[in-house]
Order: C-alpha cells, then structure tokens, then sequence
C-alpha cells in the first residue's frame, strides 16, 4: 500500500493539529502535500468558518483538542486567518529541499503556539532557518514561476483526488478529512484496507 499523504494549509489550525499528531497516530510519517486552501474555498464556492458566527466556536473546539492531545496550549495570532500563499510557496520549496516536514512544524508552533501573524515580517525566514532551510534562499526561492506552478498543480491534483478542505489524509484510496479522523485512518492503515 502506497504511505499516506496528508494534504495541509498553513493558515489551518485543524491542520496543525493533525500535523502534529500524524506520525504518532499513523507509526509513520505521512508525504506531506502543500496545497492552497483559499483556491479551493473558491472552488467549492464558500470560505473558512473563521469568517462565520460560529468562529468563536471552533476556536474553542479546536483548543479543547489540542488540550485533549497533549499539544501546546494554542495561542491564536491577531490577524488570524492570514494569507497563506506565500507560507504555502515556501512549504513547496521545503518540499523541494526534503525539509517539508520540519518547515511546517515550525510554522505552526509560530502560529499557533506563539501567536505569531503568517503576514508577520521574517517569519518565514526565521521558521525557515529553524527548519534547517536556507532562509537568504527563501524570497527567491518563493517567487520562482515553477515554485508557483507546483503550488498549483498539487492544490488542482489534490481537488481532482476528491480533496475538498484541509487536514485531508489520504490512505489507499480513501480520503479522511478532518483532525477528528486520524485515528480512523490509522485503523485504515494498520488494517491494509
């Protein structure tokens, strides 16, 4: 059976947990996929729940769970959601350097364990550096037409697979979207089916 892929955006917090918890819960580290969430919200043709009457309540759903996982305590950045797409070029050029994995824990320990802004000037850098990336690299790397491309061939691939929101974890040929579905597709995993 193929490993799992875990699809991710940047700016998502259910994201970061699943993350976080992904190698623990699975006994392996999943492929990492950046893909751009805002594409897909104009795909789908509605947006993030951050900008809907019930934001207060998932943030606080989404702190009971990092409670309920033994994770930091989330600190949530002022200018929450941010725009992820430089965040997102970056994770593909740290994919492109075998750093991938590291790239996006970093980022999301500054989100969401500091509070940090993804529009937060040298963030970026500075969690690139953390990641063992080149961080002087990183504006040039970041504007590259085929970084950019990249970015846009995977978030198109991931939609065609059927992905429709992010964390989606992919396993054989099922697709289990959401933190709340890790251990389900673990038990997919384990189970070879």
């Amino acid at each position: 059976m193929i490993a799992p892929t875990l699809y991710f955006d940047l700016a998502s917090p259910y994201a970061y947990l699943a993350v976080a918890r992904a190698a623990s819960g699975l006994g392996l580290t999943p492929a990492l996929e950046p893909i751009l969430l805002g594409a897909m919200f104009q795909w789908r043709g509605h947006g993030s729940w951050a900008h809907t009457p019930t934001r207060a309540a998932h943030m606080a759903e989404i702190e009971a769970r990092a409670r309920r996982y033994g994770l930091p305590a989330i600190v949530w950045p002022g200018e929450w959601p941010g725009n992820s797409l430089a965040a997102m070029r970056a994770a593909v050029w740290a994919a492109e350097l075998g750093r991938v994995g590291a790239f996006a824990q970093a980022v999301y320990r500054a989100q969401f364990v500091e509070g940090r802004s993804l529009s937060e000037a040298g963030l970026l850098a500075a969690c690139a550096e953390a990641a063992g990336l080149p961080s002087d690299e990183l504006t040039v790397a970041i504007a590259r037409p085929e970084i950019k491309l990249r970015l846009r061939e995977a978030t198109a691939a991931a939609w065609a697979a059927g992905v429709r929101g992010v964390p989606t974890l992919a396993v054989g040929g099922a697709l289990f979207y959401g933190d709340d579905q890790l251990e389900h597709a673990a038990a997919q995993w384990r189970g070879g089916d």
